[in-house]
């Protein structure tokens, strides 16, 4: 897991993305390239410098287009189990509680919902005794109990934003 989920709020930022940059996202999505240098690759695709492919991802975080970049595992098939969990949280201890949430290695998103369940989140974790534990920790530090959803079936939805015609 490299960086906490966060949240991000709407993006007015969408209307400044050229078409150079609407290119780099269609690309980054799906077929960043692993390679020693991948930005120099990202610029040969793009017909850009290397510098200029780095600066625009850079923009693109900074701006809070793209919120990560790193890679996604079938957990499951490493060893490690996942669940999704539900909280209520009062809205005078949100922020408290979200910033413990999102402290913790293996929470992969976090949302904020309209529903008795406000707080939504997932964990990842090498076992189900250490989910537990993760679990009873942030109630413990937090006061406010989690609903645990252990996944029983996966079922994985591939998502692409396209950002071309």
């Amino acid at each position: 897991m490299t960086d906490a989920p966060e949240y991000c709020g709407p993006h007015t930022a969408q209307e400044a993305l050229d078409e150079t940059d609407r290119r780099l996202l269609d690309i980054i999505q799906t077929a960043f390239p692993l390679t020693p240098r991948p930005y120099a690759d990202l610029g040969t695709l793009l017909g850009i410098p290397e510098e200029e492919a780095l600066e625009r991802v850079r923009s693109l975080r900074e701006r809070r287009i793209i919120r990560r970049l790193g890679a996604n595992f079938q957990s499951g098939k490493l060893g490690f189990v996942s669940t999704l969990c539900a909280a209520k949280v009062p809205e005078d201890r949100m922020e408290d509680f979200v910033r413990d949430v999102n402290a913790r290695p293996g929470i992969t998103h976090n949302y904020l919902r309209e529903h008795n369940y406000n707080i939504w989140f997932t964990l990842i974790s090498p076992s189900r005794e250490d989910e537990r534990a993760t679990l009873a920790d942030i109630t413990a530090r937090t006061g406010i109990p989690i609903l645990n959803l252990p996944a029983t079936r996966l079922f994985k939805i591939r998502v692409d934003f396209r950002m071309q015609d």
